[in-house]
């Protein structure tokens, strides 16, 4: 059996999809199952139960302070340990985005993973295309940028789930293995041309200014978005390897054409014009 964390986010739905396509025995854990899924809260380690499972596919419980997901993911793999899991399959950060605000909780994680005795694989997933081109912002018909002419070699959420379900499937031949998972560069200019849309260049500061008074935002989150624009315009995330390639078995999917989608659906007025 296969159990895959977080089922109702955007990477772990399409893992699962995959994995049943595959043919494979999976089972939803979230906070909130459908039916047959499993109850997984890890604020609430007592509550998690992995008996019966083979493989865990641990999609990272990120969107909090680095603490939080460290002891989330902590209370995971105590729970897989006492229940007899035998691998994990864990979704990490890329190694090239350490400047990242977010990365710390990661680094973490493989180490805890690392430690733990048990069968392991880790996903270093490059950052999404499709959060590359909901980051972008409008003024009209003005596309927004704090990019610069940074390339990134962003993958599509699709195929870093198919990479992953293809592990999950036959995790002994990919035992304590890292993967570094991107996918093909591109610049914001190359966004902008599919949309027919002129470009503004954003200043780091006034991009921060501007996370700053935004209403919503949780306060790591500032930061974490920032330091995003950073090592995208200064070329930290650039490199495209070929660990995803030799997953997928095929060249890995343009992610200039899921940045534009995500851009078009974050313009204002998207959903009225649809």
């Amino acid at each position: 059996m296969i159990l895959v964390t977080g089922a109702s986010g955007q990477l772990a739905s399409r893992i699962i999809t995959h994995l049943r396509t595959a043919g494979a025995d999976v089972v939803e854990g979230s906070r909130s199952p459908a039916t047959g899924g499993r109850a997984m809260d890890f604020d609430a380690p007592a509550t998690i139960d992995m008996r019966g499972v083979d493989t865990l596919v641990l999609v990272s419980a990120g969107y909090a302070e680095d603490d939080v997901v460290v002891r989330r993911h902590s209370a995971v793999l105590d729970a897989a340990r006492r229940d007899g899991v035998g691998h994990v399959v864990y979704t990490s950060l890329v190694g090239a985005g350490d400047h990242l605000g977010f990365a710390l909780a990661h680094r973490a994680t493989e180490e805890l993973l690392h430690r733990s005795g048990l069968g392991r694989t880790v996903m270093r997933n490059g950052l999404y295309a499709e959060l590359v081109g909901a980051l972008l912002t409008w003024d009209g018909g003005l596309l927004e940028s704090p990019f610069a002419q940074g390339r990134v070699a962003a993958p599509t959420r699709d195929d870093l789930a198919k990479a992953t379900a293809r592990v999950a499937v036959d995790p002994a031949g990919h035992d304590a293995v890292t993967y570094e998972l991107t996918g093909p560069a591109f610049t914001v200019a190359e966004v902008a041309h599919r949309l027919e849309a002129p470009v503004r260049e954003l200043p780091l500061g006034k991009y921060r200014e501007g996370l700053l008074a935004a209403s919503g935002l949780l306060p790591f989150q500032a930061p974490m978005l920032a330091s995003i624009a950073s090592t995208i315009r200064h070329g930290f995330l650039a490199d495209h390897g070929p660990d995803l390639a030799g997953l997928l078995g095929r060249a890995p999917d343009s992610g200039v054409e899921s940045a534009v989608e995500a851009a078009l659906a974050a313009r204002p007025g998207a959903l009225m014009r649809s």
